[in-house]
């Protein structure tokens, strides 16, 4: 198992084989328009993670953006809504398809309202996450040690939880909910951008 740091984009061919690839970001805060994006961290669910720490001059990313896009290839996020959100609005992508193990949490889990990562990789694959480093400065001209670490934990265990919910969804029959969420995601995300990220389209008021 081991960390790779990339500047700027994935190296050539790395993850662009892959059938679900699990994905997360870290940016300079959870304001969509006000805080940018900063590093995208990935894995095949292999034991290996790529970090990539983008250039935020250009946001030139082709095989990333390639990745992002490619049809043949499920992107796996926690709160993907977020990630697929600064995606679009700094890379200019709509990430498609996607799972999210959020989304798939509150559906196949409703005995419980403790759907944060952490919480689920504990209960349901026994792994305890460590969270020191979620506010960091994710802006830094250099990653530490610590902050590549941290990125990687948040998506080496995503394909193992997409295994377990997968089996709690069809258990439930509440597998074509989650598909007809996941398939709404990226139009949720990009709402978001265009100003509706704070409204209940859905609601009556």
């Amino acid at each position: 198992m081991s960390n790779f740091l990339h500047q700027g984009d994935l190296p050539d061919g790395v993850l662009a084989n892959a059938a679900a690839v699990a994905i997360d970001s870290e940016t300079m805060g959870l304001r969509l328009k006000r805080d940018p994006l900063c590093v995208v961290q990935l894995s095949d669910g292999g034991g290996d993670a790529h970090v990539v720490q983008l250039d935020r001059s250009t946001y030139h990313a082709p095989n990333l953006k390639r990745l992002l896009t490619n049809p043949a290839a499920t992107k796996i996020f926690h709160f993907g809504r977020f990630d697929i959100a600064m995606f679009y609005l700094h890379l200019g992508v709509v990430t498609t398809p996607v799972y999210c193990t959020k989304i798939a949490s509150k559906l196949a889990r409703t005995y419980t309202d403790r759907h944060g990562l952490k919480d689920l990789t504990k209960e349901l694959i026994g792994v305890d996450l460590s969270k020191a480093q979620q506010s960091s400065d994710w802006g830094a001209a250099k990653l530490s040690e610590e902050q590549v670490a941290y990125a990687a934990s948040d998506v080496l265990h995503l394909h193992a939880l997409k295994a377990r919910l997968d089996e709690m969804l069809a258990r439930e029959g509440r597998d074509g909910y989650a598909r007809a969420c996941f398939d709404f995601l990226p139009h949720r995300a990009v709402l978001d951008v265009a100003g509706w990220e704070d409204v209940d389209i859905f609601a009556h008021a």
